[in-house]
């Protein structure tokens, strides 16, 4: 073990305790690390060799050790040693054999694999033991190494795009997944930051109509050491060890800082085609694990701050996140750690947001889940992160862990009752009629309490975690054999149905309905108010093979296909024309909830939206309690629009009619009667393989296919007039009603 320096051995100044981490100015780098459980902290420099300089860090200011170090340039790794208390059952697992991670480290080096010397107790026969004692072992040359890195970037002319939420459309993507088997980007590029800021793929992005792309974890995370020792790794990425330092796996370029400007470069990139970056970040746990996992970086610095420690014996860990621990979000210096987090990537990255991962854990200062808690109130004062898009998971798996509708005003949340709602309505399950037309029309009743509006709600059917939208129609039951867990992992209640044969099959109308059913997904969702997620693939019909939890399968089975058959690029077709139609017209991204009358301040008489029955009478109240109903068409008023236009000129556009069977047969819809309009075209026929123009009259039969959408289209109704004597339907909380 290398002698310790001391000062006279080398030029380190005093420094300064702010800011965190390494920054360098130009001459030199400045060092600042937080303990308060640290008798002393060494500044610990890793030569090319693998070789180690320790020098002491003897200025402390408010638990802050910091130190200067003149003339060191970018590219330098380091780390810490923490000489203080080893003591579990109070809290304390200081350990200076473990060389650690900076918590503020802006890039990290270098892999792990799972040898013992990262573990702090000792191991015997194989087994680990959680005694007071410690195993002694230096993890020098096993553990990740955190490196010095250039600030400096130009950007150019770049500029966030900064999209309004109702005119957003979210594209959840894996970096490496989406990009790891598409022809056209070099083979060094794919599954790289690089990768993604490639033109091609930013050229689909922009074809099918997005506007913000949303990167799974690109966070430095961990593999974890059980996945390795299968043969497998932590795909999905959230299993965070490094706050600040985008993960170095992803990285074409090198991995001694150069990935910090490959992604900046990924970023330029994709805002010059007016696309935004949205991170999505785990906040509420670290890849250290329970009390059986390896000391890294934030246990051996200061394990009593950072950890939700269980009160009662300080040796294990309070956890709600199920990954064996939780941050402490009541300490001010986690807070410190998530804001300066928060605020890095935004001014330093140029990110446009963030979706928080298991939000609900973030809430929770003490044992219950408070939206009013310190973190809610910083972000909410910030005037940097208060100013990005910011969503949330709204739930852990604590006790009141679910919170969707609960999260402050300035949140935006993945509204997890619209997946289970249309995933219930689609397959046929009963009583689904009046909780769809809720989530059709924005979920007032989740968000309209806290005075947020339809954009509350970020609307999907597929993310990640789950089924494709291919497998939602193909499989019945998981399939997750190659997760070597005997299929017992992963959510058993899927919500899906196969169309009547579990997986592939070469019967012809078995397909056709698993296409039509994958189009009826993707018009109620991308017509929905509300905000839109897909899922990256699923405008390519992609699938898993039935598993549902590939979180682990860095592989075929996860990667996106670029080989497309017929099937697929109709799908892609299809999927573009629907944004399209959204685009371009303003009643399906409304900013505020319907009025469901004719009073609303638009520029129309005709109540902002009605709903009819398959007769085309308006609904009533045994028409919404009907359990067996499986039908609706609803009536959007496109002269009623409430707002007025950036230029404070009213909004107005075309009306449209939506029929939606839900029905395992055909059913014939009359239209409404021509006050709600005289002419009306078909626009989108989920059950139409070639779609054709045609026009109906009002009060003329539409034949619509088993289940299928029909989306029909009225040039003006500014000159109707409600009908008269309509009667009315009744009040189901959420659903504006005439």
């Amino acid at each position: 073990m290398p002698a310790a320096y001391g000062e006279d051995e080398m030029d380190l100044w005093p420094g300064k305790p702010y800011p965190l981490g390494a920054s360098y100015d130009g001459s030199g780098v400045n060092f600042a690390v937080f303990s308060e459980a640290a008798t002393g902290v060494d500044l610990c420099l890793i030569a090319d060799d693998g070789s180690e300089e320790r020098v002491p860090l003897g200025e402390v200011d408010g638990f802050v050790w910091h130190g200067y170090v003149p003339g060191m340039q970018p590219g330098q790794r380091y780390g810490f040693r923490v000489q203080g208390p080893y003591d579990p059952e109070h809290g304390h697992r200081c350990d200076p054999d473990k060389l650690l991670l900076d918590p503020y480290a802006l890039a990290i080096d270098g892999t792990m694999e799972g040898d013992p010397s990262l573990f702090s107790y000792p191991m015997t026969d194989g087994t680990r033991g959680t005694t007071g004692e410690r195993n002694g072992l230096d993890s020098l040359g096993h553990t990740l190494l955190s490196v010095v890195v250039n600030p400096f970037f130009d950007w150019g002319q770049d500029r966030p795009p900064k999209h309004e939420y109702h005119q957003s459309v979210i594209y959840e993507a894996h970096v490496k997944g989406m990009t790891m088997l598409h022809p056209d980007v070099p083979e060094a590029l794919r599954g790289t930051y690089a990768g993604i800021g490639h033109p091609v793929i930013v050229e689909h992005l922009v074809s099918l109509g997005v506007t913000a792309i949303e990167l799974m974890p690109v966070h430095q995370f961990v593999n974890d050491f059980h996945l390795q020792d299968k043969g497998l790794s932590n795909y999905w990425g959230y299993n965070t060890i490094g706050f600040f330092a985008p993960h170095n796996g992803y990285a074409a370029y090198g991995t001694r800082g150069e990935q910090v400007a490959e992604f900046k470069g990924m970023v330029k990139n994709l805002h010059a085609a007016g696309i935004e970056v949205i991170l999505d970040v785990v906040y509420n746990h670290t890849a250290e694990g329970n009390h059986m996992g390896p000391t890294l970086a934030f246990r051996g610095l200061d394990n009593k701050s950072y950890y939700r420690l269980v009160s009662s014996n300080e040796a294990h860990y309070y956890d709600t996140t199920g990954t064996g621990n939780s941050l402490l979000m009541r300490n001010p210096h986690v807070l410190q750690l998530i804001m300066d987090s928060l605020r890095y990537w935004v001014t330093e990255m140029h990110v446009d947001g963030f979706r928080f991962d298991l939000a609900a854990t973030l809430a929770r200062q003490f044992h219950e889940v408070d939206r009013l808690s310190a973190f809610f109130d910083l972000v909410q004062q910030d005037p940097v992160v208060s100013q990005v898009k910011l969503i949330a998971e709204p739930w852990d798996i604590g006790d009141g862990g679910y919170q969707v509708g609960n999260f402050p005003p300035l949140w935006t949340e993945w509204n997890g009752k619209y997946r289970d709602t249309v995933r219930d309505f689609w397959r046929g399950e009963p009583s689904t009629i009046g909780e769809f037309a809720s989530r059709l029309t924005g979920s007032s009743d989740l968000y309209e309490h806290s005075g947020r509006k339809p954009i509350a709600s970020i609307n999907f059917v597929i993310a990640h975690d789950g089924f494709t939208l291919r497998d939602l129609v193909s499989y019945n039951e998981k399939h997750n054999d190659a997760n070597g867990e005997d299929n017992r992992d992963g959510e058993s209640h899927n919500r899906s149905w196969n169309c009547g044969t579990e997986g592939p099959t070469e019967d012809v109308d078995i397909n056709a309905l698993r296409l039509q059913q994958q189009k009826n997904f993707i018009t109620t969702l991308l017509l929905s108010q509300g905000v839109p997620m897909l899922a990256h693939g699923d405008e390519l019909s992609r699938t898993q093979g039935g598993n549902n939890n590939a979180y682990c399968q860095d592989n075929e089975i996860a990667w996106m296909d670029w080989e497309l058959s017929e099937e697929q690029l109709d799908l892609l077709d299809f999927t573009r024309r629907v944004l399209q139609l959204r685009k371009e017209n303003p009643v399906f991204r409304r900013r505020r909830f319907f009025a469901g009358s004719a009073d609303h301040g638009g520029e129309s008489d005709v109540h902002d939206i009605s709903w009819f029955t398959p007769a085309g009478l308006q609904m009533n109240e045994s028409d919404w309690s009907n359990g067996h109903a499986r039908s609706l068409m609803v009536f959007l008023n496109g002269n009623a629009i409430p707002e007025p236009d950036p230029r404070g000129m009213p909004i107005r556009g075309d009306s449209f009619l939506m029929i939606f069977n839900g029905h395992s047969e055909m059913l014939p819809f009359t239209l409404p009667d021509a006050e709600y309009g005289t002419d009306w075209t078909v626009e989108i026929d989920t059950a139409d393989p070639e779609p054709s123009i045609r026009t109906y009259a009002a009060g003329e039969p539409v034949e619509t296919q088993a289940r299928s959408v029909i989306v029909l289209r009225h040039v003006s109704v500014k000159d109707a007039r409600p009908p008269r004597g309509a009667a009315k339907a009744p009040e189901i909380r959420g659903v504006a009603r005439p």
